[in-house]
């Protein structure tokens, strides 16, 4: 199941057209995507008991260029971001393998939509493909055996990196570096949990104005989206709609040679496997 924030409502994106969630349970279920994350179950449930017609025509291609997409969680508590998590991104930059998993935060303010612009602030802002995890259910302390189940869904996202004050000072400041204006575009989506056979083997794509930057796949990652998750809850309590940016596979700007930056007017197209498609134009700061 595809649930988008379609003007800032909560909306099931069907192959036929759009269904309001709100409007189609009578108000069973909130109109607002953040507070729909803790029902996702409940609501995939009676979504399934039910028949219910499209009450938009809207197709999944013409919604997603139609600028009405919002980010898929507005408000998340908290923002995490793991480093170096793809075998090929560690080789790529030089860097030995993660032991255990390299955490840093982005900041709320950074989040936007699947074709917000994004404000390029130097001559050193760097695109990063990433899934990211939407978090459905909160605790502490969970197995990684049962952490897929805390998860509501997975959507396409861009770690957009402003490297020179990322590594900045003696202490690098990643979350500064990475939590500009609109550095954390999400979307285009939540595809729900149950809709994904297998998060650890999905293709991961960037492209930066026509031209493929990154080709890869989750099946790359250090630590899969278990891993991950059983780790943030031994030290955080993870909370409903909290976002995870699970890293980057090879093909960054950085990694490259030359290196090649982000500059206004290039446009970052970012797909994932069944998740869909980001698009993002950069534009002055």
């Amino acid at each position: 199941m595809r649930i988008a924030n379609v003007n800032g409502r909560a909306t099931v994106i069907t192959d036929d057209g759009l269904i309001d969630i709100a409007k189609a349970s009578n108000g069973s279920f909130s109109s607002a995507v953040d507070k729909l994350i803790p029902q996702i179950a409940k609501f995939e449930k009676w979504f399934g008991s039910v028949h219910v017609e499209p009450d938009d025509p809207t197709t999944p291609s013409q919604i997603m260029g139609s600028g009405l997409l919002g980010p898929v969680v507005e408000s998340p508590s908290q923002i995490y971001a793991v480093g170096a998590n793809y075998h090929d991104h560690a080789r790529e930059m030089g860097l030995a393998v993660p032991t255990s998993p390299m955490v840093f935060a982005k900041f709320t303010s950074s989040l936007a939509g699947p074709n917000s612009p994004i404000p390029i602030p130097s001559q050193t802002t760097d695109f990063e493909a990433e899934l990211v995890v939407v978090i459905g259910r909160g605790g502490r302390m969970i197995p990684s055996e049962f952490a897929l189940d805390y998860v509501a869904g997975y959507c396409v996202g861009q770690d957009v990196s402003e490297r020179t004050m990322q590594m900045a000072g003696k202490t690098p400041q990643f979350s500064m570096g990475k939590s500009f204006r609109n550095f954390a575009p999400i979307g285009p989506w939540l595809t729900t949990a149950s809709s994904v056979a297998d998060p650890n083997n999905l293709p991961v794509r960037c492209n930066l104005n026509g031209a493929t930057m990154q080709d890869s796949s989750t099946g790359e990652m250090v630590f899969n989206v278990s891993q991950i998750v059983s780790y943030l809850s031994s030290v955080v309590e993870l909370q409903p709609g909290d976002l995870i940016f699970t890293g980057s596979p090879s093909g960054v700007g950085q990694g490259r040679t030359p290196p090649v930056f982000l500059q206004p007017g290039d446009v970052l197209e970012t797909s994932i496997g069944v998740l869909g498609t980001i698009r993002n134009e950069c534009v002055e700061a």
